[in-house]
């Protein structure tokens, strides 16, 4: 444990010594997938995934990034970390552009960066004890080895509330829940400062739900680690996040603080999101925001912008312009021709 806690006093110094720098940044982040293949090889047609998306994550903070089913938020995260190449765009880790790192400085660099899947069931081998999937890491980036390994993996079994005898035991005799958190102590093992929490909680039940998040909060007050927590679930996202991004299309359509966003919606899209999250008071009156037609395909998308055939307040130059993400003068960035000047 004291080496744990040497680790994060020593994150915590560098948090401390640049509190304005942000531990990622996007410019201009773009991927597209190409479909439907000619005869010679060339791609007919592309789905954009992801599609210029800017933003900085500060050290320590949650980004919290929301939006339909197929809107690019798996893939923002897994570009975020280059398990995906970019067809362009750039990212950057504490000042170093990702997409000019040889292999070589990529390893080294990824034990800093790690993600925790959405299923926990798919996501663990099921041929390998737990104590050697935490363990793993520890031996390939020579964090340690021999009984340090196993004093390590005891370590972080306590840490995310699983008893030390799991050690010896498979995935398959673990419940949703458990495997999860098995799930964060191997990415916690090779000590990271960022973690891409990929909708870690979608497939639990509800009152699972509740344990994994307070358990990631308190992972992150004790190590000093930030977050792109990713999910569908706005009334989690609400409570984890320290800042939203709402993503449609492939697209950043608006950025602000958790109470900013929850309290005051700029967005048409946005504002019908949020009218479609449940009220646990049966008296409370809430005025839906219901929008017409499905959401287009990602290899077809709308000229002008994106969101403009299902808005109910779209104009004439929507079908025509593609909004920037721009400040409107309260803190917050917006895509919305309507709402920045």
């Amino acid at each position: 444990m004291q080496g744990t806690k040497s680790v994060v006093a020593g994150r915590r110094s560098m948090a401390e010594n640049t509190p304005d720098a942000p531990i990622i940044e996007t410019k201009g982040l773009t991927k597209h997938f190409p479909v439907n293949r000619g005869v010679w090889g060339k791609p007919t047609a592309q789905v954009r995934a992801v599609e210029a998306v800017s933003l900085q994550i500060l050290p320590g903070e949650t980004l919290g990034v929301v939006g339909e089913s197929g809107c690019g938020k798996t893939t923002l995260g897994r570009l975020i970390l280059r398990l995906l190449d970019a067809t362009s765009g750039e990212v950057y880790f504490r000042g170093r552009n990702l997409g000019e790192l040889e292999a070589r400085e990529l390893r080294n660099l990824r034990r800093r960066m790690q993600i925790v899947f959405q299923d926990p069931y798919s996501s663990l081998n099921p041929r390998m004890r737990v104590g050697t999937l935490i363990g793993e890491g520890l031996k390939v980036h020579r964090i340690a080895r021999g009984r340090e390994v196993a004093d390590r993996v005891e370590q972080l079994l306590t840490m995310v509330g699983l008893p030390v005898s799991a050690a010896a035991r498979f995935p398959h005799e673990f419940s949703g829940g458990q495997r999860q958190r098995i799930g964060i102590a191997r990415a916690l093992a090779v000590e990271p400062e960022f973690i891409v929490a990929d909708e870690p909680v979608s497939a639990l039940d509800v009152s699972v739900q509740a344990q994994i998040v307070n358990l990631l909060q308190d992972i992150q007050r004790d190590l000093g680690l930030t977050y792109l927590f990713i999910a569908h679930d706005l009334s989690v996202v609400r409570h984890i996040a320290d800042r939203v991004a709402v993503m449609y299309l492939g697209r950043v359509v608006e950025l602000a603080s958790r109470d900013q966003l929850f309290s005051s919606p700029s967005h048409p899209y946005t504002r019908a999101l949020l009218s479609a999250v449940p009220v646990p008071d049966p008296m409370a009156r809430r005025q839906r925001v219901v929008l017409t037609g499905d959401v287009p395909s990602p290899s077809r998308v709308p000229s002008g912008c994106p969101f403009h055939p299902r808005c109910p307040e779209a104009i004439d130059a929507c079908r025509r312009e593609v909004p920037e993400l721009a400040d409107p003068g309260d803190g917050r960035r917006v895509a919305c021709l309507l709402r920045t000047p």
